[in-house]
């Protein structure tokens, strides 16, 4: 499924973000940054000791990632050139500004993305595993982010690939992006 928002694509796949194609994907990361359970394990795996060792010198820098904001290493082994790692905000039932939080992480991971000049960046379904944000609201949050930065932009961002790992994700992409 693909949508044009002004000059760029969105478009909606089921797989694995790890194989994905685009010159950037987006990791849903704690805010240690050095990897975990879900996607954030998957990537650090996939791409090798190379992701892990740029995370622990941005932690000696600045002592890791505030939920929100994005931070970029290398891909490593993995087929993109860079890895975009931003920090979900834990669900607290809508109580402790969790939307302007994944707001956040889209904003600042496609302003990471721009500002490495990546044409095309990939997104996990970001804070709906271990951190429990409803699916369907998180996913809102995705495509409304995403949607308003490629309008109100001047971007380079020619492609943005929605990953869903699951049939129950990629439905609600599907229900979402086609409203």
């Amino acid at each position: 499924m693909e949508l044009t928002v002004k000059n760029s694509i969105i478009e909606l796949i089921r797989g694995d973000i790890t194989q994905v194609e685009a010159e950037a994907i987006v990791n849903a990361a704690n805010t240690s940054l050095l990897g975990g359970g879900g996607v954030d394990g998957a990537i650090h795996r996939a791409g090798g000791k190379a992701i892990l060792e740029e995370c622990i010198k941005i932690r000696n820098q600045q002592g890791g990632c505030p939920v929100g904001e994005a931070v970029v290493t290398t891909a490593g082994n993995l087929p993109s050139r860079y890895v975009i790692h931003t920090v979900g905000p834990v669900w607290n039932g809508g109580m402790s500004q969790e939307e302007d939080k994944l707001r956040n992480c889209y904003r600042n991971a496609l302003t990471q993305a721009e500002g490495k000049g990546v044409t095309s960046i990939a997104f996990p379904n970001i804070s709906t595993g271990i951190y429990k944000y409803p699916k369907v609201l998180a996913c809102a949050v995705a495509v409304e982010e995403v949607s308003n930065y490629l309008l109100k932009n001047e971007t380079n961002i020619e492609r943005v690939i929605f990953v869903c790992f699951d049939e129950e994700n990629l439905a609600i992409y599907k229900n979402e992006l086609s409203k």
